[in-house]
């Protein structure tokens, strides 16, 4: 039987990490200017793989600059496109991606446009965007939370997963789509679509400076207090 959100004991201790982290990192939040299209979104997160942020940035305004419109660089030959996302860590296999999932968007839809996803539930609208190619749990969840849609999601990438499991809040095995599905019923129920999307922004900042993959800084982590692994 699940939870009505937000009452289940975890959600305690991600209220407890989220003031934890703010103290120790100040506030990261995505000024209202900062949230793009859906549709930039969604594109800056199939050729991500990998990358950081900076780089896809750039790649992705690069492509809209050129071409003018999404559905233009949905008829740019794949190795024309791999030309231009040398930025990315795997440019062949962006340009290929970006290439399937934009015609797929087009095929269905007739032009590159998720206005239509606002009709729909968040839960429902990722389940459409995850038939898209190249489109995963983590870049459905930021399409819905991210950009100009600002829905309640969560975004999990590999930094807010590994905390996740060594903190005891998921399962040791979990990948990105459990971890989404065990976070979202136990979020506090409180916190807003800006509220998740911060959060999101504090894990990946503690999983670049003391939860790093190799050698976690577990003594010095704002996290220590609630996490399993640094408790040994």
């Amino acid at each position: 039987m699940q939870l009505p959100l937000g009452t289940d004991p975890r959600s305690d201790v991600l209220r407890r990490l989220q003031t934890d982290l703010i103290a120790a990192f100040g506030r990261i939040i995505r000024p209202p200017d900062k949230r793009r299209s859906p549709e930039w979104v969604l594109v800056h997160g199939v050729i991500g793989a990998q990358t950081k942020t900076a780089a896809s940035n750039a790649s992705t305004d690069g492509l809209l600059e050129k071409y003018g419109s999404w559905e233009a660089v949905a008829k740019v030959p794949v190795e024309q496109l791999e030309a231009l996302l040398q930025r990315q860590t795997f440019p062949r296999v962006a340009a290929q991606r970006l290439s399937d999932c934009l015609n797929a968007i087009i095929a269905a839809r007739g032009r590159v446009d998720l206005r239509q996803l606002s009709n729909l539930e968040t839960a429902d609208a990722i389940a459409w965007l995850e038939t898209l190619p190249g489109v995963a749990r983590k870049n459905a969840a930021g399409v819905m939370n991210a950009s100009t849609f600002n829905r309640k999601a969560i975004v999990i990438d590999g930094h807010h997963r590994r905390i996740m499991q060594r903190m005891g809040v998921v399962p040791a095995t979990a990948d990105t789509a459990k971890t989404y599905d065990t976070l979202m019923p136990i979020l506090p129920q409180e916190w807003s679509a800006e509220d998740m999307d911060e959060h999101h922004l504090l894990l990946k900042k503690l999983g670049q400076t003391h939860c790093r993959p190799r050698r976690p800084d577990c003594a010095q982590c704002p996290a220590r207090a609630d996490c399993r692994t640094a408790k040994g």
